[in-house]
């Protein structure tokens, strides 16, 4: 039955299409883009299809290759599980996590000590960019933790977790200004989203505030900036309590109305569908859910 299945174009072939690149499949593989052309145009041949559209700088999978891709990476995987498994001598694991920076410093960096406390044996690399990572294309990274509930539904999730957004003021400063005026609004704003702004809006109605068309709004591009202005005492800010949980619980800022939330967003976590039985992946989906567990009300 697998005699006479081409071994070595099909590995060959599942870098190339990983890399979307002969030459970066021949570095890895350590043979000529020759050899890495003629291996996919033998599988070519002995499937009777195109895998690969040929453009004047690079190439792109057909319907028929991205197929063929997403079965034969998964495989590939399965199997690395199993003879890794296998091993007297174990392997550290390697485990890439993409993510939001905001969300990397504000919430999981800070955790991360417990991770590594469980899982000494795997090796995480952060990667927090904001260049678009498509996980069924870039097979070095293993999660993607995004904003948005999605759907996704060429990806497996373990979970998400589901924010709500409050005011956050200096301890210190925060009831002088509920009582009159706070001195500055701090916002986060985002490319073209109103999230931030619209969450404002929705609170100050909520609470009976006017300070909208009277307040000077001060809008920072990633959280972290803004908790910082609060922090500072620069103002109220309004927060996710995903981002601002590790803050308010060192007593750095403190919630204007812990009595009043506004719908936020969802955090999802993602993986390519098989990628979560590698053990790394398995390791960090199973310590999420006990870091969600443990921060349920």
């Amino acid at each position: 039955m697998f005699r006479a299945l081409p071994v070595i174009a099909l590995r060959t072939f599942e870098s190339s299409a990983r890399h979307l690149s002969f030459k970066l499949a021949a570095e890895e593989l350590a043979v000529t883009p020759g050899a890495v052309s003629h291996q996919v145009r033998t599988l070519e041949e002995w499937l009777g299809v195109a895998l690969f559209d040929r453009l004047p700088r690079g190439v792109r999978l057909t319907p028929k290759g991205e197929k063929l891709f997403h079965s034969l990476h998964s495989a590939l995987a399965d199997l690395a599980q199993v003879t890794s498994s296998l091993r007297e001598v174990p392997v550290a694991g390697r485990l890439t996590v993409t993510t939001a920076s905001s969300f990397a410093a504000l919430w999981l960096v800070p955790r991360l000590d417990r991770f590594y406390a469980r899982h000494p044996e795997v090796n995480l690399r952060l990667d927090t960019s904001t260049a678009t990572i498509d996980l069924q294309q870039d097979a070095s990274v293993d999660v993607a933790i995004r904003y948005g509930g999605g759907p996704y539904p060429d990806l497996y999730s373990p979970g998400s977790m589901v924010e709500t957004f409050g005011v956050y003021g200096a301890p210190g400063r925060v009831d002088e200004w509920m009582a009159h005026a706070a001195p500055s609004l701090i916002s986060v704003h985002w490319n073209k989203s109103t999230l931030y702004r619209d969450s404002w809006r929705a609170w100050c109605d909520a609470a009976g505030k006017d300070w909208l068309p009277t307040l000077a709004l001060r809008e920072y591009a990633e959280e972290m900036y803004a908790l910082q202005a609060a922090i500072a005492g620069q103002g109220l800010v309004m927060a996710s309590s995903i981002l601002v949980a590790d803050t308010e619980q060192r007593g750095l800022l403190k919630a204007a109305r812990p009595d009043m939330q506004i719908a936020g967003g969802t955090y999802t976590v993602l993986c390519v569908p098989g990628r979560e039985r590698h053990p790394p992946v398995q390791a960090f989906f199973d310590w999420l859910r006990g870091e969600w567990d443990a921060a349920a009300p």
